[in-house]
């Protein structure tokens, strides 16, 4: 049975046979067999999830875990590995590098575990990525998309610093220069940039502002706030005496909300524009009925009209889960599965989980599946060989597709 063919029946599985509560529990088992590992008919191997659960970014991390849960309830319902019995292991990084931490040691530091999925934040993977290369462990980003992650500090000779981490998303050096293509295209030559000084809005700004300016625009102001501010009035009244067309928000959508509320208050009536930070429906709720016009670019084609993610959101919704699978859910999906589609091979013959952590890592960087996504492969540097992104406007309180393209 092929990838595909394997992720159709097991979403048909879940559909006609999960009854599935999301829970709010930091920690989750599957329910499977016998713990630990070795010498009982069936073993058990742990999927560590770690994301933000709660605070203001738990939306995307919620959609994340329950995603990835529906992947391990559908291989163990299928035994898509024989002997061997899949848990969940859940840590909420609350969207801190530090907390993060802590959560990869937690997880590093049992020997049932045998790959992760996540972070939600770059910063946080930044901080997850040695703890767990340390205990010879895969992570599989769904949403990490600051591109020295994968290719190190020096772009310009990219060089592979962690083997065991790869990403089932596109990333920024992407991201940003769709964006700038879109609004060019839209025929907005000026644009002012506001980043909140993190790895990933830094960088989505600077990837932005360096294909902008190179095919034709001009920045007309280049400002930065701080995470935890409130008030914009004052970078709102900078960027606004450059008369810019646009506002490119390098950040996440708790700020970038209030931000494009506060702009059209002060009467800087243009779109702000955001990468995947923002694109989530509570941008919305928190921007209130001016973000009409408002974009945000994401990751991949809208996952409600690819055939290749019926199964996914049809078994999603078929699960009960009290939260969406948002906009990571997919890629999380995805991720979980590339894992599992590795433990086929890896797990085979172990004696334990922890002699095949090892193995798990270079399965990973073969698997060349259709997932929900799309197909799912991986590159030298551990990148995800997908680069199709969306462009989404607020149209009628929520985001409508604009674009889909292939960005070459």
């Amino acid at each position: 049975m092929d990838r595909r063919t394997f992720i159709l029946a097991g979403a048909s599985l879940a559909a006609a046979a999960l009854t599935v509560t999301a829970c709010g529990t930091r920690t989750e088992s599957g329910g499977a067999g016998s713990g630990g590992s070795g010498g009982g008919a069936t073993k058990t191997a742990k999927i560590g999830v770690i994301a933000p659960l709660s605070g203001d970014l738990s939306a995307m991390g919620l959609g994340i875990r329950n995603s990835v849960e529906l992947a391990i309830r559908q291989a163990n319902e299928s035994n898509a590995i024989p002997g061997w019995k899949l848990e969940m292991a859940a840590e909420d990084d609350q969207a801190a590098p530090d907390t993060g931490r802590n959560a990869a040691t937690k997880l590093g530091g049992d020997t049932s575990v045998v790959a992760v999925v996540g972070p939600l934040n770059s910063s946080v993977g930044q901080a997850l990525q040695p703890v767990l290369s340390g205990a010879g462990i895969a992570l599989i980003s769904p949403a990490n998309t600051n591109p020295t992650l994968t290719k190190g500090a020096d772009l310009a000779n990219p060089k592979r610093t962690y083997e065991n981490y790869f990403r089932t998303c596109t990333t920024d050096d992407v991201q940003g220069p769709f964006a700038a293509k879109y609004l060019l295209d839209t025929g907005v030559k000026e644009v002012a940039t506001i980043h909140d000084k993190k790895a990933y809005g830094q960088g989505l700004v600077n990837a932005f502002t360096e294909y902008f300016t190179a095919n034709g625009g001009t920045i007309s102001a280049a400002e930065t706030i701080n995470p935890e501010d409130k008030d914009f009035s004052a970078v709102i009244s900078k960027v606004q005496g450059g008369n810019p067309k646009a506002v490119y928000y390098g950040g996440e959508y708790p700020v970038a909300g209030p931000m494009s509320q506060q702009m059209k208050g002060a009467g800087l009536n243009v779109p702000l524009m955001g990468g995947d930070g923002i694109y989530d429906g509570k941008f919305i709720e928190l921007a209130g009925p001016n973000s009409t016009g408002d974009l945000a670019t994401s990751v991949g084609a809208p996952v409600d009209t690819l055939d290749s993610a019926k199964a996914f959101v049809d078994a999603y919704k078929a699960a009960g889960f009290s939260d969406g699978y948002s906009a990571y859910g997919a890629y999380a999906y995805d991720a979980a599965n590339a894992i599992i589609d590795a433990l086929k091979k890896s797990l085979a013959d172990a004696n334990d989980v922890a002699s095949a952590r090892k193995a798990t890592i270079e399965e990973i960087g073969k698997v060349s599946f259709s997932g929900a996504t799309g197909d799912v492969a991986f590159d030298e540097f551990g990148d995800s060989k997908a680069r199709v992104l969306t462009a989404y406007k607020v149209e009628g309180g929520k985001w409508t597709p604009a674009k889909t393209e292939d960005f070459k």
